[in-house]
């Protein structure tokens, strides 16, 4: 049976339980092998990350290092130019044998999909796992979207074939951003129980100087 790899792309500017614990909810519910956090160089439709590269992979590291099946991966900091997800995921399909790709997002992010960077040659290279509010189901925009011949609820559609398919997951969603971290860091505000503990050690740490 092919190999489950959960991508979880982003600034992670910083990372935060926001980041951390759907995507932990997704590994277990759906029995993934790993999930690869990927955080992104260059992002094209937004501003640059206010911390550095070697800041967000140590953050990003730190913060997973603890839990089995998560990793780091850098190779989008390694690329020149803009971070398109394409490319990275045709990078990871030609890197890893009898592996099926999930790329993992919020329904934000699924409702601006087909705005991205040759979105259609995504749907051939992996799978969407995109995540929902517990008891949610499938929304109107769902209903009305043009890709919902692709959706389904079931996970099993995940393994049956190598790409294109699109799985409503339900997760723990908590309303933590990046920006509200850095808005209170800059405040001198606590961020303690937002993010985990060594982070926030550091980055207060940082924000200090």
């Amino acid at each position: 049976m092919a190999k489950l790899t959960g991508i979880l792309g982003g600034t992670f500017d910083p990372i935060h339980f926001g980041h951390l614990r759907p995507a932990l909810d997704v590994m277990q519910q759906l029995d993934l092998d790993e999930v690869r956090f990927i955080p992104n160089r260059l992002p094209p439709h937004r501003e640059p990350p206010l911390l550095t590269d070697v800041q967000r992979l140590e953050l990003v590291q730190l913060a997973i290092s603890s839990t089995p099946g998560f990793l780091l991966d850098d190779r989008e900091m390694r690329r020149e130019g803009p971070s398109y997800m394409v490319d990275t995921l045709a990078s990871l399909k030609a890197e890893l044998d009898d592996t099926h790709l999930c790329l993992i997002m919020g329904m934000d992010a699924f409702n601006g999909f087909q705005q991205w960077h040759r979105w259609q040659a995504i749907l051939e290279l992996c799978h969407l796992i995109v995540t929902t509010r517990p008891g949610s189901g499938m929304s109107e925009a769902i209903h009305s979207s043009p890709l919902k011949e692709q959706i389904s609820e079931d996970s099993g559609c995940l393994s049956q074939t190598p790409a294109g398919q699109i799985l409503l997951q339900s997760v723990t969603q908590l309303d933590i951003s990046a920006s509200q971290i850095r808005a209170c860091l800059q405040a001198g505000q606590s961020i303690q129980f937002l993010l985990p503990e060594v982070l926030r050690e550091k980055l207060e740490k940082a924000y200090a100087r």
